[in-house]
């Protein structure tokens, strides 16, 4: 598919231009696509399928920088740009017991469902965080993790309003994504995974036989705005309707059960000009430093641009304690 793209339908030197294009100019996309003659089919089937799955958002809604950077780093950067790592082992042991373990011998207390309620901010610092449950908590510097929205609900509405670093969280967007589980009573497919295009399914998942004679398949929606107020029912109604069509053994198939779960802010949008609104990590309270892939990462909303404000949070913190050290990773050369 990339071959195609890269030849008759866009030239080296467009995607040349895709490459070299200015980090402050960060226009639609779909104005870049209609400029280098991309069909409507052509942007549905091949730029909608690949960024709709990487940024959670389609052509029409993405700014150019970052649309640019899944294809550059995915296709034309490093050899090696677009392989995925799968874990060998359930994520339930890689974030369960094993890391629990290793933060507890490393000095880290852990408490698990403990909710915090506000900081308390005074003379520009964070005094406590005033938990909703137990003793509230005290300590010298804070790393917020919670999506942008949440931290807006921690933090003093005046402290909101009187700063922009934060009250820019207000002009985030976000795009929702939906899953749909579905229980049948045979297999589907032989295929581990498949992507539809032209439908209301984007990427059906095959995970095999669970249990005897349950076989179960997972269908991911991104940016799926489109299924916005249809309801739980005719959701999963028209998902295993269209998996009956799309797989002939589904046909006669009987549906053991089906479970549509949708996260309506599953990232932000990366619109264009969105990074105006993303914050450094370093935030205008003294002790207090932000990690999500929300923050200024220069990545778009992905695993790798959460993991990257993790390095870069601690970084901050170093710094502010006087020991300046690098651990961000290297991105591939």
């Amino acid at each position: 598919m990339f071959a195609r793209w890269a030849s008759p339908t866009c030239s080296s030197r467009r995607s040349d231009r895709l490459r070299r294009a200015d980090d402050a100019d960060d226009p639609p996309f779909a104005d870049w696509l209609r400029q280098h003659g991309q069909t409507p089919r052509i942007v549905d089937r091949f730029w909608g399928l690949v960024l709709v799955s990487a940024l959670n958002e389609t052509p029409d809604r993405v700014g150019l920088r970052y649309a640019r950077k899944v294809f550059v780093d995915a296709f034309l950067t490093h050899p090696r740009g677009f392989e995925v790592e799968v874990p060998r082992v359930p994520l339930g042991r890689l974030y369960g017991q094993e890391l629990t373990d290793w933060l507890a011998n490393h000095g880290v207390e852990l408490r698990l469902l403990h909710a915090g309620r506000q900081f308390m901010v005074e003379n520009g610092r964070i005094s406590r965080l005033d938990m909703r449950l137990g003793p509230n908590m005290e300590a010298e510097w804070y790393i917020s993790a919670v999506p942008f929205d949440r931290l807006l609900d921690l933090l003093p509405a005046e402290t909101i309003d009187t700063d922009p670093y934060f009250a820019n969280l207000r002009k985030l967007e976000t795009s929702p994504i939906t899953s749909v589980h579905a229980w049948f009573d045979r297999p589907a497919t032989a295929l581990p995974h498949v992507v539809v295009i032209d439908g209301i399914s984007q990427w059906v998942f095959n995970r095999g036989e669970v249990n005897p004679g349950e076989h179960y398949l997972q269908v991911v929606v991104s940016a799926a705005r489109q299924l916005r107020g249809l309801g739980r029912e005719e959701v999963e109604r028209r998902v295993v309707e269209e998996l009956r069509c799309l797989f002939p053994p589904l046909a006669s198939a009987q549906l053991l059960r089906a479970k549509v779960v949708t996260e309506h802010a599953a990232t932000f949008s990366a619109v264009p000009g969105v990074d105006r609104w993303r914050p450094v990590q370093a935030s205008p309270i003294a002790n207090l430093f932000l990690a999500g892939d929300w923050t200024r990462t220069g990545w778009p909303a992905t695993m790798e641009g959460a993991v990257r404000s993790g390095y870069l949070a601690a970084e901050a913190v170093l710094t502010k304690y006087g020991r300046p050290q690098r651990l961000l990773q290297p991105d591939l050369q």
